[in-house]
């Protein structure tokens, strides 16, 4: 079951379909995103806005290709972000 999206959602988009010749399969990212969905193409496609890096894609996907994106919560581990450099060690050049 796909998840119900609507207008002004954001989402993240799968790079299965696109085709770089210049970047290797393996370095490419699987997703990107997110993006705001301007408009509902029937049931199974959306239309995003695209970001200035894609737009020269075609802004319209399938909802199979699409997924929703949720942003991260600062305040939900506040320790995180400040303190994880102090238990790396410097490398020695």
């Amino acid at each position: 079951m796909e998840p119900d999206f609507k207008e002004r959602d954001q989402v993240l988009v799968s790079t299965l379909n696109f085709n770089n010749p210049k970047e290797p399969k393996k370095l490419r990212y699987s997703i990107v995103g997110p993006f705001t969905i301007i408009k509902l193409i029937g049931e199974n496609a959306v239309e995003v806005r695209p970001t200035e890096e894609f737009s020269r894609k075609n802004p319209v996907f399938l909802v199979s290709l699409v997924e929703p994106y949720f942003q991260r919560g600062e305040d939900k581990f506040p320790s995180r972000n400040k303190t994880w450099w102090r238990w790396k060690t410097p490398l020695a050049l």
